[in-house]
Formats: C-alpha cells, sequence, structure tokens
C-alpha cells in the first residue's frame, strides 16, 4: 500500500530535529523591532474570519517589503531581547513569511501548489525553500517553525499564532504579536482556533479534532493528556475517557 506522505511526518520530523539542531542567524539587533508596519496591514487585509486579502498585501508591497526588510536586518539578540519580545518575532517572522511565499506564486489555490508536484515533508514542500534572508543566514519556513519556535521555546500555543495559508490552519490574526501583549494574545487565539466548529468539533464524549493535535501531540502533553490540554480552552468539558479522531485537512488557500 502506498501511503501519503503525512503518514511519515512524526518520524521525518524527529529526524529533522535532530540533524538541524538550534539555528539562529548571526547578525543580531540590540533593541526589540517594532511590528506597527505589519500590524496596519494585517488589520486592513485579513478579515473577522481570518480571510486574507492577499490582492491587498500586493497593493501595499512598498509597506510589506518595509516590514520583510525590518525583519531580515534586525534578528533578534539572545543577550538583549526578552524571551516574549523574540518569541512575538518569529511568530510575526514565519507569518509574514508565509505570505511573502504566496504572493511570489500569487494567483493559486493552495500553498501544496507551490515546489514538486510529489512532495516530501522536509525535503521538496513549500516550508523547505530557503527564501528567507535574515542577517548571514538563509532559512526555509520549516526552520523558523521547528528548528527554532519549537525547539527554543516551551510554548505549545505558538501552533495557533502561525498560519500556513490554509483553511484548516489556524487563522491569522488581525494584529501583529507584540512582547507586551502576547500570553493575552497566544491565549485568545488557543480559544478561538479549538473552538472553532470549522477547526474542532467538541462534545463531551465525542471529539473530531485538528490533525495539528496529532502532527504536534507531543507538544501538547508534556505537562498533561490531550484531553486536559483541550480543556483549558475548551467551552464544552470534555471527559477524559472521550473518543478522539480527526478531521480531514483543508490546504485550500485561506483567501
Amino acid at each position: 500500500m502506498i501511503k501519503s506522505h503525512l503518514e511519515y511526518f512524526p518520524l521525518l520530523l524527529g529526524l529533522f530535529l535532530i540533524s538541524c539542531g538550534s539555528i539562529q542567524p548571526e547578525i543580531r539587533s540590540t533593541e526589540p523591532i517594532d511590528h506597527k508596519l505589519f500590524d496596519v496591514l494585517l488589520s486592513k487585509y485579513v478579515d473577522q474570519d481570518g480571510s486574507v486579502n492577499y490582492k491587498g498585501f500586493q497593493n501595499d508591497s512598498v509597506i510589506f517589503n518595509q516590514y520583510l526588510d525590518l525583519l531580515k536586518e534586525n534578528a533578534p539578540n539572545n543577550e538583549k531581547w526578552n524571551e516574549s519580545e523574540k518569541l512575538a518575532y518569529w511568530i510575526n517572522a514565519y507569518n509574514a513569511f508565509t505570505i511573502e511565499l504566496i504572493l511570489k506564486h500569487y494567483p493559486l489555490k493552495s500553498i501544496k501548489d507551490i515546489g514538486a508536484s510529489i512532495q516530501i515533508p522536509f525535503i521538496n514542500t513549500p516550508w523547505d525553500i530557503k527564501f528567507i534572508k535574515i542577517g548571514d543566514e538563509k532559512f526555509d519556513l520549516n526552520n523558523i517553525e521547528h528548528g527554532i519556535l519549537r525547539k527554543d521555546f516551551d510554548e505549545p500555543k505558538i501552533h495557533f499564532a502561525i498560519g500556513c495559508a490554509s483553511l484548516s490552519c489556524p487563522n491569522l490574526r488581525r494584529e501583529a504579536y507584540i512582547a507586551e501583549k502576547l500570553e493575552g494574545q497566544l491565549t485568545e487565539q488557543a480559544r478561538k482556533f479549538i473552538n472553532d466548529p470549522s477547526k474542532n468539533i467538541l462534545e463531551k464524549d465525542n471529539v473530531k479534532i485538528s490533525k495539528i493535535f496529532s502532527w504536534f501531540k507531543g507538544d501538547f502533553t508534556k505537562k498533561s493528556t490531550l484531553i486536559d490540554f483541550l480543556n483549558k480552552f475548551s467551552k464544552e468539558t470534555i471527559s477524559p475517557e472521550a473518543k478522539i479522531s480527526h478531521m480531514d485537512y483543508d490546504w485550500s488557500l485561506n483567501e
């Protein structure tokens, strides 16, 4: 039987994390950057339902490119920046460069239309294209997600903050992440995603949840069970013995 490449995701992910280690750019900014440019664009071109107006980002390319340049020229300084400042930077960077990747190939129906027709995780998917230059280092989106965000920060709520430009992904937030509000922003993202019936269907004894909770189960179960994690944010109290299944993942562009 020929298996979908997603079935090999946990194994490939483990090999990727072992091989890459922590990835950090060499040039680091002394002071944290201001994310207001991105904040303005997100408020204009992301609606209440998380749909993204990519044409709007194209039309505002001057401002968008200014923000991308700000990210590229001001990598976090591990000695000067606190954890929240670094985490906010990398979440915003992931989201902004994902938008840039879409715009490079726009129009398209799915982010998975970018790259090889047969995609192997961490080898030739859209998330493996090294189009991002920060300081003296070249990155792909996997480097940021797995080599930095998941490896350097003990924060499972990042999975609700970074968007993969697809309908089943967490909705892109209509504001940039900033250190001063980061914990509240991440908590709100978790509540919105977990209680969104298009992403998760939650009942007391039966839950049908996003495949994100399967692909990254280890991130959600370091300190408790998966049901315990869901119950922190769910409006419905889920039984510890609830049956768990997973929803199909819709990779259609979140436009």
